[in-house]
Parts: structure tokens; sequence; C-alpha cells
């Protein structure tokens, strides 16, 4: 026979838990009332002994707020007390069977206003590993003992800040002890989540099964997606048996993927672009190029890309960037980023500078040649001289930069047009979004926690947060 909580014949779950449930919120509303006018009053004479004492206004408002978030833990301990998630003799487990009641277990949760104790209803299936306890999953503490609000405060406060100094800023700023530990685990599973849920999205918008909505108002005139790729420092794990650029032939980094998004509308007095304010949207991802050229298209279509009546893709040069954008952009203009084209320039003239009269002013004038978008008389120019062998073998490489991408390098046709002709948006993205959080001196990432942290990144730095967050809340299962 299954277990019976009342030990009732006539026992039904549901109207027994109603009739109780009236009953306890009746008592709960008087007893919080009560102890809320002690503990007022106690607070005030307090505050009044401690102002007069010459303790300070700071001293006072700690103790205040510790007062308050104690009887508000109190408050929301008993509330939790109403409920334990008794769904009746047997629940579904999930995997189409069923699982009985076993116990009432209880689960101490770190909330916002400190720890509780809560009483849920443990139920068991036989065919399936662990337990089920349907009070966790509505409660979204499922496998976690964070509440969901103290999560988003830890992933907020590790997001924005190394975890050592978030575990700190949560203990001073909201009176909320955590271990490190625990602060980077949430941190984490929460990342991990938030990248499952925009992948989701992507998914789900580029098989049509998510139509995103038209922007409001009128249209932007232009949608640039600008994109690059920055290495985060990683553990010698994550970068083992992969070549480097350092002195020992090592890699030390692993390439993040980022792409940030933008739509342009007016221009400046003197005709220059100017970005339309807060229209940033950031992505990044560690996976190879396919799979992030999927979440650009994706996010590009949410921007706008389908409707928006121009499009244009910005990178430094490098093959995936535009391999990337003639797969999935290949309406759009593409253009090299022009300080990067000036950079490149100075291989041919170096390179040159042997057999060149006067290699300064043969630079300045190639310069000039690229403002112009004149690609071809650089080429023209730097093989004006007789090179043989190994020389002239580097100089084909050198110039095959401006050959292969002439066609992205028509700066005076795309100032006239009124276009950005940098990359500077996402070079400022790898350096604020990426760098600032996970470059700094003696970080090293492992590649899991690198991708949890950088997609909080750029959620937060997409003003995106409060939308992603309620996909994510009762997905974690950490701390």
């Amino acid at each position: 026979m299954l277990p019976n909580p009342t030990g009732s014949d006539s026992y039904s779950p549901n109207r027994t838990a109603c009739i109780r449930g009236r009953i306890q919120v009746r008592g709960l509303r008087a007893r919080f009332a009560a102890e809320a006018a002690a503990e007022v009053e106690r607070l005030a004479a307090l505050a009044a002994r401690s102002l007069r004492a010459g303790e300070g206004l700071a001293a006072v408002e700690l103790a205040i707020r510790t007062a308050m978030t104690r009887l508000g833990a109190g408050l929301l301990e008993d509330l939790l007390a109403l409920d334990a998630g008794y769904d009746g003799p047997a629940v579904d487990c999930g995997a189409g069977h069923q699982a009985r009641f076993v116990s009432h277990r209880d689960k101490v949760i770190d909330t916002v206003l400190g720890p509780v104790t809560v009483r849920r209803a443990y139920y068991r299936c036989g065919q399936c590993p662990g337990g089920v306890v349907p009070r966790d999953a509505e409660l979204g503490t499922a496998h976690a003992s964070l509440s969901p609000g103290l999560r988003s405060m830890a992933a907020h406060a590790a997001t924005a800040v190394p975890f050592a100094r978030a575990t700190a800023l949560l203990a001073e700023l909201a009176g909320v002890s955590l271990t490190v530990k625990r602060v980077e685990r949430s941190a984490e599973a929460d990342g991990a989540a938030a990248r499952a849920a925009q992948e989701a999205e992507s998914a789900a918008i580029l098989a049509r099964r998510v139509i995103p909505l038209r922007p409001s108002g009128p249209l932007p005139g232009t949608l640039y997606i600008e994109v690059d790729g920055t290495g985060v420092p990683m553990t010698p794990a994550e970068t083992a048996g992969r070549p480097g650029k350092a002195d020992d032939g090592r890699a030390h980094t692993r390439e993040v993927k980022l792409a940030c998004l933008f739509t342009q509308t007016k221009y400046d007095e003197k005709g220059r672009p100017v970005a339309d304010p807060a229209s940033a949207s950031y992505l990044a991802s560690f996976a190879p190029a396919g799979a992030f050229g999927a979440l650009a298209a994706a996010e590009a279509r949410r921007r706008g890309a389908e409707v928006i009546r121009q499009l244009i893709v910005i990178g430094d040069g490098a093959r995936w960037i535009w391999a990337l954008a003639g797969d999935r952009f290949p309406q759009a203009t593409q253009v090299v980023d022009l300080y990067h084209a000036r950079e490149h320039l100075h291989d041919p003239a170096a390179h040159l500078a042997f057999i060149v009269p006067d290699p300064a002013a043969w630079l300045a004038a190639r310069l000039a040649d690229l403002d112009a978008g004149d690609v071809a008389a650089i080429i023209k120019a730097a093989r004006a001289y007789p090179l043989a062998g190994i020389k002239a073998d580097e100089l084909d490489t050198k110039v095959g930069y401006f050959e292969t991408n002439a066609h992205r390098m028509r700066y005076a046709r795309f100032r006239e047009l009124g276009m950005f002709v940098g990359s500077g948006a996402v070079e400022d993205g790898c350096k604020n979004v990426i760098g600032a959080r996970m470059k700094r001196s003696g970080m090293r990432w492992s590649l899991r926690r690198a991708d949890a942290i950088s997609e909080l990144r750029c959620q937060d730095a997409s003003g995106r947060w409060d939308q992603i967050w309620p996909k994510i809340h009762n997905q974690t299962g950490a701390a």
C-alpha cells in the first residue's frame, strides 16, 4: 500500500493541502506581523542608542539590514514550509515511469536573504537512478543549493570581476557569505546553461521554428557584422599538443571568436557614420568557424538582417572570416579593416627596402594608394622591382594579401557611401568584453569555464541578461 502522510482513509491530497494551506497562511500572517512589529521596535531602540553613542550611520544601516534579512529569511522559510511539493502517492519520473513517494526530506538552500531549510516530498523510481523531487523543480533549485535569485547575483558578480573578488563583493554588498569555489561552480553552470539556451534559440531561428519580430520603429539603414578572434590563456591541459607562437613552440592560449553586430542610421556633421546608441550585441565561442557562423547568422536574423537594407561584414583579413561571410552572408558587402590593411603594407615595404631608393617615401605613397582604394597601384609598385628566388616567393606572399582582398579594400568608395571602414567595435569587444575579464595577469582557464564566462559576458554586454536568465534558471545544477 502506498504511504499516506495524513493517516486518513478518506485522504485527498489536493483538498487536504488546500484546507491546511489556508489555515497556515492565516497563522503565518499573524505571526509575521507580530515578529515584524517586535523587530521594528527593537531596531528603533538600537538605532537610537547607536546614534547617541556616536557609532555612526553606517553601523546602524548595517545592523538594520542584517536584522531585516534575517527576518525575511524566516518569513521565506515559513512560506516555503506551506507546500512540500507532495503530489500524491506517485508522480511521473520524467522517463515514462511512476516514482513513488518515500518521505519528506530537508534541504538547506542559500538565498539572497540567507540560508533557509526547505522540506520537500521525495519520490523514488524503481527503474531510474536518483530520486524525483517536484518541489526542487518548482523552485528552480534542482541539483543546486543556491536559489535562482542568489545564482543571478553570483553570476553577475563573477561575470564582472574575478571569482575571489566576486565572492567578496557578495559579502560586502549583499551580506551573503559563499566560498569562492561555490561562486565559480554556480557561474560556470549558469554560463553553460546560457550557452545551451543561446544555441537552442539560434537553431530554432535558423530552422524558422522561431521568427524574430521585425524591429520596432523605422528600420535602421545598415546592419554591421564585425568579426575577430583573440587568444584566451588556458591551462596546460587545454593546449597540450597544440602548436603556438611562443618561444617553446607550444600554444598557451585558445582562440575565442567574437562577433559584434550593431546598426547605423545617422551621420555626424562631417558626414561620417555614427553607430546607433545601445545597438551592439555580442557573440563569443571557442567552437570551430562553421558552428560560430551559425550563431552569427541566427543573431543577424534576430537583429533584422532579412529586412534591413544593407549588411556589411568587417574583418581583419583572416581567411575563416571571409569564408564565414561568403557562406552565411553572401549578400553582404565585405570590408577589410583599414588599419589592419595599413599594418600589412609595412611588410612589402620592409621587404623592398634594400632595393627601393627611398623606402619611407615609397611606403607613404602606398598608404595614400590604400586610402584611395587603389590596390592595383600598390601591386604594380611592389612588383616593379626584379626579384628572384626566395625573395620573389616572399614578395608573392606579402602582395598576395592585397591581391586576394582587393575588392574588400575600396576605401574611397566605401567612405563615399557613408560606411565604416574599421573594425573598432569588435576590437573593443576583444579588449573589454573578453580581455578585461579573461586575460588578466596570471589567469589560466579551462575551456568549459572560459566558454561559460565569455557567454555571460556577451549576454551582459548585449543587454540581454534579463531575456536569457528566465530560460536558464531551471536548467543549472551546481553549487
